[in-house]
């Protein structure tokens, strides 16, 4: 391998897909992490016992800890600071399960050779630490994302307060004391959190205080850090605050993830992180989106020109998707390329990739391929993969209907992947990627459907728009539904049944429920974050995509047949109730496939292919 390093997972990660996950489920990750040759990765598991270990221990009491933590479906964002108390509060039984998950994580991890993150301090604490510690020097940070002070607005110690080593070596201590140590760890003290001050001498006190504090429980410790931050606030990091940031630690004892180098690189205008050794990584992937989409071009290249820059300090590559499950061929591709000295051949890399993944060559399947890559995974320039398709969001006159490929290379790759059904109808893998082409034809064919019914609502054309509100909701999206109702991985239930599996009572399970309906759809107790972490899932494409059609079809019919305008906020408000009657609405949801794929989507191409 070129580099040392080839690095997996996202904190986002760990809400958006692992959420629910059993040891059986891991133990799977964790075989293809190896089989990839990952061998450094994050530990994340079971923190928050840790965490209530030391809150008690300080003097914290339960209610205190329990306004503090998030549900499960949403730690990712309590552990950055972001969020507290959404959809929570853990459960003992909780806890007591994800330790025993953890345990087995790293034990497992580390005897395949893999080197285990685990996380540290960043600086935030509930607001009982300033109960307790009245005199301690805390800093309230601002709303996150849409979210006001009830969630958000959390608590940042001084790094200059003594309590921030207190509390951050404590709870390393502990931590090790529980699992071991191979002396990484990772902590986001300003993810999308803008700092109180852009004085550089104050941020390179907070790194300080966060290294120091790694290093008074562990003297060899390296700290991992998500270089998000620069790329998303570039008003506020510009060359002086970052090189203050870094620098704040000793040069070698951090490494930087440049997060979404496929894009936006952080080390080009940083010379090279200002020599901290840093990762390159594709994030590909926001909020576990289903969608095909690739930027193979700059995967292909951009790691070996990082490798190439002056004076580089490229450590390694890394695979870091807010969520998985989707797009496999992208991380086959990037792991690939961490093993690789040049670029690929993408083209003839593509053609033994089907190969590889059906089991036997098959020219149809090949050429849908070749097709695919030059379409839906070459996005070219600033790309950011967030499914924007009208189907997946709440309706209006204003929807995003462009594509950055031909619509028609994907149609046609559904018709070669459909011809190669009889060869190779029998592998798991050739079935999942025509549920998943299927999937995105009838997307694409949603937005045409969607820009005829607006066309005929502005040019008052009642029949028309009769005819295309109809098909969509009649027939495309239920049909879509049965699709992806067919398959396994593409089923609501899988991801709700999962949830309620980790209960170990009623209120537990509905609680879990709760959580898992709402990450998927409103995202916050008023759709703070709507649709960000949007799924096509059969069952959540008719009950929850296909009724907001429904009604924005109605309502533009109602509009029409009165005379009176269509109010975009009067919508809203009508569709916010069908949104949020949909995480409430204690529908059980089948986790079994029903249905033929083959036969499926046959029927959807002899009615639909354009």
């Amino acid at each position: 391998a070129p580099s040392r390093y080839r690095y997996y997972q996202n904190v986002c990660t760990q809400s958006y897909s692992y959420a629910w996950w059993d040891w059986a489920r891991w133990e799977r990750e964790i075989d293809w992490m190896a089989l990839s040759g990952i061998n450094l990765a994050l530990a994340f598991m079971g923190q928050e016992a840790t965490w209530q270990r030391v809150y008690r221990s300080l003097g914290l009491n339960q209610s205190e800890i329990d306004a503090y933590f998030t549900g499960p479906a949403f730690l990712a964002w309590n552990r950055m600071g972001n969020l507290h108390g959404w959809a929570g509060p853990l459960p003992p039984a909780w806890h007591l399960r994800q330790l025993y998950l953890q345990y087995r994580i790293v034990e497992r991890m580390r005897s395949l050779g893999m080197i285990t993150v685990l996380p540290a301090f960043a600086g935030h604490v509930p607001e009982g630490v300033l109960r307790v510690f009245p005199r301690v020097n805390a800093t309230r940070l601002g709303g996150w994302s849409h979210f006001d002070c009830t969630y958000s607005c959390t608590y940042l110690l001084d790094p200059e307060d003594p309590m921030f080593q207190v509390i951050g070596t404590l709870f390393l201590k502990e931590l090790i004391k529980e699992f071991g140590t191979d002396h990484i760890y990772s902590a986001d003290t300003f993810n999308e959190m803008t700092p109180v001050s852009s004085d550089p001498a104050y941020l390179s006190r907070v790194s300080n205080a966060v290294f120091t504090s790694m290093t008074g429980a562990d003297p060899e410790a390296l700290w991992l850090m998500q270089g998000w931050l620069f790329q998303h606030q570039p008003d506020f990091w510009q060359p002086a605050q970052v090189r203050a940031l870094l620098r704040g630690v000793p040069l070698g004892r951090m490494i930087v993830l440049d997060l979404f180098a496929e894009s936006k690189p952080v080390y080009q205008w940083t010379e090279s992180f200002y020599g901290q050794p840093f990762i390159w990584c594709m994030l590909h992937n926001f909020g576990g989106n289903h969608g095909l989409f690739g930027t193979v071009e700059a995967i292909n290249h951009g790691p070996f020109a990082a490798r190439r820059f002056p004076n580089s300090t490229m450590v390694g590559t890394g695979l870091v998707p807010e969520g998985i499950e989707q797009n496999d061929m992208v991380y086959e591709l990037m792991n690939e390329l961490g093993w690789r000295q040049e670029p690929l051949d993408l083209p003839s890399w593509v053609t033994r990739y089907a190969e590889r993944r059906y089991g036997a060559p098959n020219a149809a399947a090949a050429g849908a391929w070749r097709l695919l890559l030059r379409s839906v995974y070459n996005c070219t320039g600033v790309c950011v993969n967030h499914n924007r398709s009208p189907l997946v969001h709440r309706p209006s006159l204003h929807m995003d209907t462009e594509l950055r490929y031909n619509a028609s290379d994907v149609y046609e790759a559904w018709r070669l992947l459909l011809s190669a059904g009889t060869e190779l109808g029998s592998s798991t893998t050739f079935l999942y990627d025509l549920v998943d082409v299927t999937r995105q034809a009838a997307q694409q064919l949603v937005s045409e459907y969607y820009l005829s019914i607006r066309q005929a609502f502005q040019s008052h054309a009642l029949p028309e728009l009769l005819t295309a509100g109809g098909v969509l909701v009649y027939d495309l999206l239920p049909e879509l539904d049965g699709l992806l109702s067919s398959h396994s991985l593409f089923l609501l239930g899988r991801w709700l049944e999962s949830a309620r599996a980790m209960a170990t009572s009623d209120r537990e399970a509905e609680q879990y429920e709760l959580n898992a309906r709402n990450q998927v759809t409103l995202w916050g107790p008023s759709g703070n974050i709507l649709d960000y972490a949007n799924k096509q899932l059969g069952g959540l494409v008719l009950d929850y995509y296909g009724v907001r059609w429904s009604l924005f079809v109605s309502a533009l019919v109602e509009s029409l047949n009165s005379g009176s305008p269509f109010h975009q906020d009067q919508f809203n408000q009508a569709v916010f109730q069908v949104e949020r009657g949909f995480v409430y609405n204690k529908k059980r949801y089948p986790a079994v496939p029903a249905g033929d794929t083959l036969e499926i989507s046959r029927k959807l191409f002899l009615k639909y292919y354009p």
